[in-house]
């Protein structure tokens, strides 16, 4: 099942969730579809962070991840 068809059969249960409800399989059926979701976007998010990098003053390229690894490091808030 692609992005596109978890998220139109998310929404087609939201649907029926107002108009008159859902069994309890609906349910658990939404429930994993909205889990999928959410990891697959946060898989989206960590992979775009992991390939952007911070251009400092002196013209010095480092990855961002970098960063916040040294940052954590020192103790400091992400």
């Amino acid at each position: 099942m692609t992005m596109s068809e978890v998220i139109a059969r998310i929404n087609e249960l939201a649907r029926k969730a107002k108009a008159e409800g859902l069994t309890p399989e609906e349910l658990e059926e939404r429930d994993q579809l909205r889990q999928r979701y959410i990891q697959s976007v946060r898989n989206n998010l960590r992979a775009q962070l992991d390939s952007t990098y911070v251009v400092d003053p002196q013209g010095n390229k480092r990855k961002l991840s970098d960063i916040a690894s040294e940052n954590n490091q020192k103790g400091e808030k992400k």
